[in-house]
């Protein structure tokens, strides 16, 4: 940020200009200018503000905001994912038609130890070479318990998705889907794996 230059700098300044000699005479000499006051730039005028338009009371408004950039429901995500399993199969799994040939509650487990398990359990069942397993998450409790900081309603079943997506259960995994509600519904998954190899 520059500062005004007082009048005494300035004249100490002329002085101590006149008494030096050029250390390189042959070329034009050039001597700054100055100024009392360092020039201020100008701040741009802001934009006028748009006219307000008239309103009635029980009008609707046309202006229905901006999109927000929060995180689409755990559900529909994963409802919109790309089938990546046989269509037929797929079919009969979100109609609750194909019968899970294992399944583990994590119900009541912290994130450490419900991570844990669910890894270890995918990978015992691939060695098995089954194809479908149930993971029962729950849907979660209602209340954040008066936390300071908001907290998202059943924080396995959004953890779980997740972690199938990581290694080293992301080589194995085919497809999770949310379960029929015979199987759970919004608190359990479909986990299709791969074949063993």
């Amino acid at each position: 940020m520059s500062r005004k230059v007082r009048p005494d700098e300035a004249e100490l300044w002329r002085k101590v200009a006149r008494t030096t000699e050029r250390m390189h005479p042959e070329r034009k000499a050039r001597m700054p200018e100055i100024s009392q006051t360092a020039p201020r730039k100008a701040k741009p005028a802001p934009p006028p503000p748009e006219p307000l338009t008239d309103f009635a009371i029980g009008q609707s408004s046309r202006d229905r905001g901006g999109s927000h950039d929060l995180l689409r429901p755990i559900q529909d995500q994963l409802t919109g994912a790309p089938v990546r399993m046989d269509r037929k199969a797929h079919d009969k799994l979100k109609r609750g038609k194909l019968k899970p040939e294992a399944r583990i509650d994590l119900h009541g487990m912290t994130q450490d130890r419900a991570h844990t398990a669910l890894t270890g359990f995918v990978l015992r069942a691939h060695r098995e070479d089954k194809r479908l397993v149930l993971v029962i998450t729950g849907k979660g409790r209602d209340s954040d318990e008066g936390d300071i900081m908001p907290v998202r309603r059943g924080v396995l079943r959004h953890q779980v998705p997740h972690w199938l997506s990581m290694p080293p259960l992301s080589g194995i995994v085919l497809q999770v889907t949310p379960a029929h509600l015979r199987h759970g519904g919004g608190g359990a998954y479909y986990v299709y794996l791969r074949r063993h190899r």
